[in-house]
C-alpha cells in the first residue's frame, strides 16, 4: 500500500470528526435557545429588560418594550437599570416608551436599581410603577450636564489658525476653537436649564411630588438606596429577585413566575470594554453640543 492511500482514510477519519464535533456544538446551541422557550409555551410571564451602561440609544430598548407590550403573555416587565445615564434624547425616548407601554398595553411594570441608575437612568425609572434600590445603589443625579473641550491656546502653540464663515450669530457656539464669549455661555445656560426642568418635572409627576420639592433634590446630588427611599426617590428596597416578585404580586401572577430575556447578540467591542475598562468609566465622548442626563465619574 502506498504512503499516499495510507494516509488518505485518516485524514477523512479526521474530517468525520471534525464535521460530527461542529454538528453537536451546532444542536447544543440551537437547544439552549429553543429548550426554554419550548418549556414555557402558554405559560404567563414576566419580561426581564436590561439598561447597561451609558445610555447612547435607545433604539433596542425601546423595540423590547414594544415587543413585550405587546405580547399577551406578557404580564409584567422588570427594567433592570445599571447605567449612570446618558444623553437626553434617548433617555426621553425610553421613559416615553415605559409610559406608553403601561398606558396602552396595560402592563405593569417595576424598576430593579443596580449598582448604579443615576440621572438618565434615574430619569426612566420614574415612569415605571414601582422602583426598587439596593441600600447601596447610586441613584439621583438630577440635572444635565454639557462638556466641551477647548483648543485655542494649542492651536496658537502649534501655528494653526481656524476661519469660520457663519450665517447665524451663534452658529459656531460651542466651537472648541476659541473661547466662549459670556453671551453664548448664557444662552447655552437658557437651554440647559430648561433640559434641567423637564427632568424635575418628569420626577415631579412620576413619583407623585410636588416641583417645589424635587427642586431641592435636582442639584445633582447623588443619594444611596437608602437615602433615596428616605426622600420619596424611590418605593422599596430589594435586589432584583424582589422586584420580580412584586412585579407578580402586582400583576396577579403565581408566587415564582416564568421570566424571559432577550438575548443580546455577542459585540466584542462591549465584551472588551467591560472586560478592561469597566461599564462606565467616564463621560461618553462625542463632538459638537450634546446634553447630557449623566452622572460623571
Amino acid at each position: 500500500m502506498s504512503e499516499d492511500t495510507a494516509t488518505k482514510p485518516k485524514s477523512s477519519r479526521w474530517r468525520r470528526i471534525f464535521w460530527m464535533l461542529a454538528g453537536a456544538l451546532l444542536l447544543t446551541m440551537i437547544g439552549k435557545g429553543l429548550l426554554p422557550d419550548l418549556a414555557g409555551i402558554g405559560q404567563e410571564r414576566i419580561a426581564l429588560v436590561r439598561i447597561q451602561g451609558p445610555i447612547l440609544d435607545s433604539h433596542t430598548t425601546v423595540s423590547e418594550l414594544q415587543k413585550y407590550g405587546e405580547d399577551p403573555l406578557v404580564k409584567a416587565i422588570v427594567i433592570r437599570i445599571d447605567s449612570p445615564g446618558g444623553g437626553v434624547a434617548p433617555s426621553q425616548e425610553i421613559y416615553n416608551a415605559v409610559k406608553r407601554v403601561r398606558k396602552d398595553n396595560h402592563k405593569t411594570i417595576v424598576t430593579s436599581m443596580g449598582t448604579v441608575a443615576a440621572s438618565g437612568g434615574y430619569y426612566i425609572a420614574v415612569a415605571s410603577d414601582r422602583i426598587l434600590a439596593n441600600p447601596g445603589t447610586l441613584t439621583g443625579s438630577i440635572g444635565v450636564i454639557m462638556q466641551l473641550a477647548n483648543f485655542e491656546d494649542l492651536m496658537e502653540k502649534i501655528g494653526v489658525r481656524n476661519t469660520v464663515i457663519k450665517s447665524g450669530r451663534y452658529k459656531d457656539v460651542g466651537s472648541p476653537f476659541r473661547t466662549m464669549s459670556d453671551d453664548e455661555r448664557q444662552y447655552l445656560q437658557t437651554v440647559m436649564d430648561d433640559a434641567h426642568r423637564q427632568f424635575i418635572e418628569a420626577v415631579a409627576d412620576g413619583r407623585s411630588l410636588d416641583v417645589a420639592d424635587v427642586e431641592i433634590l435636582a442639584d445633582g446630588r447623588i443619594f444611596t438606596g437608602q437615602q433615596a427611599k428616605d426622600v420619596l426617590l424611590v418605593d422599596e428596597l430589594g435586589d432584583l429577585h424582589q422586584a420580580i416578585k412584586l412585579a407578580a404580586d402586582m400583576s396577579g401572577m403565581k408566587e415564582h413566575p416564568y421570566v424571559v430575556e432577550t438575548q443580546k447578540p455577542f459585540s466584542l467591542q462591549e465584551f472588551l470594554g467591560n472586560r478592561f475598562l469597566g461599564e462606565a468609566v467616564g463621560l461618553p465622548i462625542k463632538t459638537g453640543l450634546n446634553l447630557m442626563y449623566f452622572m460623571a465619574l
